[in-house]
């Protein structure tokens, strides 16, 4: 409404400033023509259609006047207020009696454009929040309810946790929840910033606003409402951008001491000018010119719009910043620590290598009398083992009599035969000598098959480095900070991992508790640590380093102690942080520069201080001038968008 509204009342003012113009004797005499009404009315009219603009375009200047001052905080609608008044009530003074010139012109021209430049300043804001209303749009209004057998479409308001919905090919996903039937490939895009359709099936878990691909879903109601994975992403992205950092504070205490300045400079050349013998009019506008061109409109632009593009932009590549201080603080990081598992590596173990140790055996049957046990099992070796059975394409027999052997492994019979999948620990008590081809990597898992009580094979196994992990950390290095690891894995497989990643140190055997006492120490000896967790396990020591940022997957947005959130547990995303947030900083301090550094220079021009050399500011020039700074740092605001690059 307020873009609206700026909008209407600079285009009816600059409609009505064409006929002023056309009637101002300053205007005639730079063109050459002589335009004048019946009577010498034309000083009327140009009092009556001032006024409108004075009144009209201006209102939004003289209320913010009012509401600044009952704030006492008087800042840019102060001045262009009072500057605007000045004008008006000089130049109606001397349309009635008394003697000297108008400057209707410069007046209306002045309203124009700042009209002008507010639109604009709003437009780049809104346009840089609109995010967060596709954000909004993303959440369908309906949902397909399954009750009693039947289908029926019910407002997503009436959903239920614990509600089973139906997710047509191509619709989106109306919920957070968990798939219980049906397969399809997902669309996230919208969430994590990732364009490939992800594959989803049975026990997967889907967010809410996400887009279906060309199968049929059924899924159990999670989270609907505000606790719905979108509803929060919304809410962290409007506290982000609302919430003021220690920049934003600075720009405001400048703003604040430049608005002094101006009123302090515009009745001190004002009051000089007239003291050297300058006409009234004269002094009037360039104590005019110094209110006008001193507006730190452009400094309250600075910072504000950079937060609302940044955090929106974060936020639509899977960033949710919840701290905005800690975000322009990213800056410093000298040292990353990184948790293992789930954050450099994947965090779900995967079949490496397996083969026979028995001639009688193949290499595939070894997998398949595997397979046949861990079908029955749930645990993260067994998943691993049913993954490259499935990527084998081998059929797995039926297993019967299943035991867990306690601690060791699991057996069963199958095919008439007894199976075992044990552990080194189940080998060594019975003295049976592991080979030495089954042992070749210090990271590997390794679980072993045995049939009727003699060993055939083996299946090895590990927690996969990600490929973005590479990447990730040597942009990190490149970039002067130092990148450590903490994980309670044993030490010959987080020196491997440290070891494979080119890592600058490493501390194994980690519980969560030690980790904040490590971040700390660290801290003592000067580092600004950035600490990455998966916000609940790691949460002390997210809390007290200088940058937390919680890892995970989309769902784990309630990380209450982190700083920043990554939807995704990808490392090459703490790498994209880091750089954008030193990019974010560097383009506040260019729109620092550039605001006061631009005020620092016209203020003297529009005092005068060159007039002996025929050099002067009018307030019409000094809006020009103010509205081209406004639109430098908006533009150079809107580069950010760029710098949004994913290295990995």
């Amino acid at each position: 409404m307020m873009i609206r509204d700026f909008q209407r009342r600079f285009w009816i003012s600059l409609v009505i400033t064409l006929p002023i113009l056309v009637l101002s004797p300053m205007i005639q005499g730079l063109l050459g023509y002589e335009f004048t009404l019946l009577g010498n009315a034309d000083r009327y009219m140009l009092f009556a259609l001032s006024s409108v603009v004075f009144f009209y375009g201006g209102w939004p200047f003289l209320t913010g006047l009012v509401d600044e001052l009952k704030k006492k905080q008087p800042g840019m609608m102060t001045l262009i207020a009072v500057a605007v008044t000045v004008a008006w009530g000089y130049s109606t003074a001397t349309t009635f009696g008394v003697r000297g010139s108008t400057f209707f012109w410069e007046l209306a021209t002045l309203i124009d454009i700042m009209l002008l430049g507010h639109w604009l300043e709003m437009r780049s804001v809104a346009g840089a929040s609109r995010s967060l209303q596709k954000l909004v749009e993303l959440i369908p209004k309906e949902a397909h309810l399954q009750k009693d057998g039947e289908t029926v479409d019910v407002k997503i308001e009436e959903l239920e946790t614990g509600n089973t919905v139906l997710v047509r090919p191509g619709e989106k996903i109306p919920v957070d929840g968990e798939i219980v039937e049906g397969e399809s490939h997902v669309n996230e895009a919208m969430v994590t910033g990732e364009a490939k359709p992800v594959h989803k099936s049975g026990g997967d878990r889907v967010i809410g606003g996400t887009i279906n691909g060309n199968g049929s879903l059924t899924l159990v109601v999670e989270q609907v409402g505000e606790e719905a994975y979108l509803s929060k992403v919304i809410h962290m992205v409007r506290d982000a951008q609302a919430e003021k950092s220690k920049s934003q504070h600075l720009a405001d205490r400048i703003a604040f001491w430049l608005t002094v300045i101006a009123l302090t400079v515009g009745f001190g050349t004002l009051a000089a000018w007239l003291v050297l013998g300058e006409p009234f009019v004269f002094a009037l506008k360039r104590m005019a010119s110094v209110m006008v061109i001193t507006c730190p409109h452009a400094l309250g632009l600075a910072v504000p719009l950079v937060v609302a593009i940044s955090t929106s932009i974060s936020a639509k590549n899977g960033l949710l910043i919840r701290n905005r201080t800690a975000f322009e603080n990213s800056r410093k990081i000298s040292m990353l620590v990184f948790d293992k598992t789930g954050t450099l590596t994947k965090g779900n173990f995967a079949v490496t290598r397996f083969g026979s140790v028995n001639e009688k055996v193949d290499d595939q049957e070894v997998l398949r009398l595997a397979g046949a046990l861990e079908n029955k099992s749930e645990h993260p070796l067994a998943m691993g083992i049913m993954d490259k059975i499935k990527a084998e394409n081998i059929e797995v027999p039926e297993a019967e009599n299943f035991n867990a052997i306690t601690g060791q492994g699991i057996e069963a019979e199958v095919e008439n035969r007894k199976i075992r999948v044990v552990g080194p620990g189940y080998l060594q008590e019975r003295h049976i000598e592991i080979p030495e081809e089954a042992i070749e990597n210090t990271q590997e898992t390794i679980v072993y098959v045995m049939k009727e009580d003699k060993l055939v094979g083996f299946v090895a196994m590990s927690d996969k480095i990600r490929k973005e992990s590479y990447e990730a950390v040597k942009i990190l290095k490149k970039n002067g900070m130092k990148v450590v690891m903490m994980t309670g894995d044993n030490e010959k497989v987080a020196g491997s991992v440290a070891e494979e990643l080119g890592l600058d140190e490493y501390f194994a055997g980690i519980k969560p508790d030690q980790k904040l006492e490590k971040v700390k120490e660290f801290q003592e000896k000067g580092e600004f640590v950035a600490m990455t967790g998966d916000g609940i396990n790691d949460a002390p020591a997210l809390a007290v380093a200088d940058v937390g940022i919680a890892v995970g997957s989309g769902t784990d947005v309630a990380a209450e102690t982190a700083d920043i959130i990554l939807v995704r547990s990808n490392p090459a995303d703490i790498a994209v942080l880091v750089l954008f947030g030193r990019e974010t900083y560097k383009k506040m301090i260019q729109n620092f520069v550039w605001a006061t550094g631009y005020n620092v220079v016209a203020i003297p021009l529009a005092a005068g201080v060159l007039y002996s050399v025929g050099i002067l500011i009018s307030p019409a020039l000094g809006a020009v001038l103010m509205s081209a700074s406004t639109l430098i740092v908006t533009l150079n605001a809107q580069l950010l968008r760029k710098k949004m690059k994913h290295p990995a």
